[in-house]
């Protein structure tokens, strides 16, 4: 959103500059007709009907003069002359129009005064085109510009509330499985019905969905904690190797336990970096949760820090290319993901989360070579 207000706001600097620069143009060429056709022409003609315009004062008050002139003299001889006498006092020295001519006298004279100040109204109106045609003109793009915006606005809160339910029904979903298996186990518990050998088992299932369920909340407590108004990481300086090979050693027996081979390519030197040592800790594991998950058992996963990007790569199935579009969205999973693996889909989403409010990007590459099939790579 960002990116987008300031593409917009130098757009529509771009826009201001180039109707400005065809305002200039266009109001040079009207002066130079002006000086070499209309004026002349008028210089002309007043001097051939023998006009003269006098006067020390300005021409909105000769505009005044005019008009009241010629209100004036639509009444009663005797009157009309009377007021345009007091006018004359009233106004002082202001613009005058002396016409010598026979020609043009009494009411003639008034309105040859009103075409005058029309021909003056209508020079200055052609004057002043080039700046209203710029201001619609600008008007127009500003407004196509906002419209557009807000369009693309109502679309992002459409998707919004398309994510938001369907995170919801995810949530219903994720949660609804396990509490039925506890309910269906522990009421079968109650009555006695399980027999004796298979107690264990049943037990066994009810904890491992209620943890099953705990991870599910502890995930989503998270999610929406990042998301919320008012968070702020609490950053401190930490070395990055040292945070990287505690999150490897957190999850280690888990690798051991799918027998898969760790490689670390990190520096022993002190690689420090302002962060939330807690948040950034977290991305890391759930990157490396996700390998343990989605890795190929017996496979290998390596962990490299070079050059401000910290990789978690691992040999295991290739992801779609359509499922990798979507993939750090909430709850995020693929069918078979869903039925097998066990996963929230909300461990990436979580990630990327913590690493873009560290002003780094979470991005996956499906390409990455030398013989794994997916690595996540964080940008610092």
């Amino acid at each position: 959103m960002h990116i987008q207000k300031k593409k917009l706001k130098w757009y529509l600097i771009n826009r201001f500059l180039i109707i400005m620069l065809a305002i200039y143009v266009s109001g040079e060429l009207i002066s130079m007709l002006y000086r070499s056709v209309i004026f002349p022409f008028l210089v002309g003609f007043l001097n051939d009907q023998q006009i003269q315009i006098t006067g020390k004062s300005n021409v909105f008050s000769f505009i005044i003069q005019m008009l009241l002139y010629f209100v004036a003299s639509l009444l009663p001889h005797g009157a009309a002359e009377w007021i345009q006498y007091q006018l004359s006092l009233g106004m002082g020295e202001a613009l005058q129009i002396n016409i010598n001519s026979p020609l043009y006298n009494g009411r003639w004279s008034i309105l040859l005064r009103i075409m005058f100040i029309a021909v003056f109204l209508i020079l200055l109106g052609v004057r002043l085109l080039p700046y209203a045609v710029g201001a619609v003109w600008y008007y127009r793009i500003v407004t196509v510009q906002v419209n557009q915006l807000l369009e693309e606005e109502k679309e992002r809160q459409l998707d919004y509330e398309r994510k938001r339910n369907l995170l919801l029904s995810d949530i219903a979903h994720d949660i609804k499985t396990p509490i039925t298996t506890i309910c269906g186990y522990s009421k079968a518990l109650a009555e006695g019905v399980v027999q004796e050998e298979r107690r264990q088992t049943y037990l066994d299932t009810i904890y491992s969905k209620s943890m099953r369920m705990d991870e599910l909340v502890t995930l989503l407590f998270e999610y929406v904690k990042l998301g919320s108004e008012g968070y702020v990481l609490d950053r401190q300086p930490c070395n990055l190797t040292e945070l990287l090979r505690e999150c490897v050693a957190l999850v280690y027996e888990e690798f051991e336990e799918r027998g898969m081979e760790v490689t670390l390519e990190i520096s022993d030197e002190n690689v420090s970096y302002e962060i939330d040592r807690l948040q950034m800790g977290r991305a890391i594991g759930n990157l490396l949760t996700n390998a343990v998950r989605y890795g190929r058992v017996g496979g290998r996963v390596m962990v490299c820090l070079q050059d401000d990007v910290i990789t978690v790569a691992d040999d295991g199935e290739p992801i779609d290319p359509a499922f990798a579009e979507h993939i750090f969205e909430p709850f995020a999973r693929g069918d078979k993901a869903r039925s097998t693996k066990g996963g929230t889909g909300l461990g990436l989403g979580i990630a990327a989360q913590i690493v873009k409010m560290h002003g780094g990007r979470l991005e996956l590459d499906c390409h990455y070579g030398e013989g794994y099939t997916k690595a996540f790579r964080i940008h610092l």
